[in-house]
């Protein structure tokens, strides 16, 4: 085995740990990715014996990739059209997990806490990431974001009772969320109308995200009857064309990919939605996320039925 096969046999060992705390970190897979690949590049260049402990030697510069990709990304969402969601993950419901999979299956990972972590600042959401979900001591996290123990236990603690605030329930089990996604996407791709609401929560909120790439509601749409006329109409629109739903996980919840094929009369583009109804304890659907915006669904594959 070659000196470089052994470096990439170690870095392998780490890579579904750090894709996982990009991915929380950014809240997008490719950029995620690309702060990986990046890393990987560090540790093949670095001088072996100033890596100690490959572990948090990677934990570290890849934190510190993540938080400068952060801080030029949030500048780049102050402009972005419509509302923001991140980039699923999506699995298919069938798929035995693998490493990288199940480093992501848990609370931590869910859309709607992603959401929450976006309004953090991004010193913030790295603290929180790496202390709260990673157990990264804090002397390590100050050493990541180049400042003191003190101040970085500040900033979890910040972070901490703000994602408090805001943080989602519990997702409900997966046999139940079962039960209502199937009657939730059969009622909104099948045209009714009374079926679709009665699946909605009175609260419920659709966030619909195109980016300005694809139509979408550039505003959230609040209110079963609201919500239940916005999904028939996407399905209406379709006309002429083949509407496939698979159901798949979303970030560890029941979601369903919406795969749109070409119209007979070329009046509808075709493409790919996911789609999340958030279940709620009391089986009804509080919120649905739509990502629609092309560029977070490259890696987003229809599943063979």
């Amino acid at each position: 085995m070659t000196e470089q096969d052994a470096l990439a046999r170690e870095f392998e060992e780490h890579r579904a740990r750090i894709v996982g705390l990009a991915y929380r970190v950014l809240g997008s897979r490719a950029d995620a990715e690309d702060v990986v690949q990046d890393a990987w590049l560090r540790f093949a260049g670095a001088d072996r014996p100033a890596i100690e402990e490959p572990a948090a030697w990677l934990t570290t510069v890849t934190t510190r990739l993540c938080l400068d990709r952060l801080r030029s990304a949030r500048v780049r969402r102050e402009t972005y059209v419509g509302p923001w969601l991140p980039e699923p993950w999506v699995q298919p419901l069938d798929a035995p997990p693998g490493p990288e999979q199940l480093a992501l299956l848990d609370e931590s990972v869910r859309l709607a806490l992603l959401v929450v972590l976006e309004e953090l600042s991004p010193e913030q959401r790295v603290a929180f990431v790496l202390h709260d979900v990673f157990a990264v001591p804090f002397a390590d996290v100050a050493e990541s974001l180049g400042t003191s123990v003190a101040a970085a236990r500040q900033l979890a603690s910040r972070a901490r009772r703000a994602v408090r605030e805001h943080r989602p329930p519990p997702a409900v089990p997966l046999p139940r969320q079962r039960e209502v996604v199937e009657a939730f996407t059969r009622a909104a791709f099948g045209g009714d109308l009374d079926g679709l609401v009665r699946t909605l929560a009175p609260d419920v909120v659709l966030r619909s995200d195109g980016g300005g790439r694809v139509s979408a509601a550039l505003r959230p749409v609040v209110g079963p009857d609201h919500v239940a006329r916005f999904l028939l109409g996407l399905r209406t629109r379709a006309g002429t064309a083949r509407v496939d739903v698979v159901p798949v996980l979303v970030n560890g919840e029941l979601g369903a990919l919406v795969e749109i094929g070409e119209s007979t009369d070329g009046h509808v583009a075709s493409g790919i939605t996911v789609v999340l109804p958030r279940v709620g304890p009391d089986g009804l659907v509080h919120e649905v996320d739509m990502v629609r915006n092309p560029d977070k669904l490259t890696r987003v594959r229809v599943p063979v039925r």
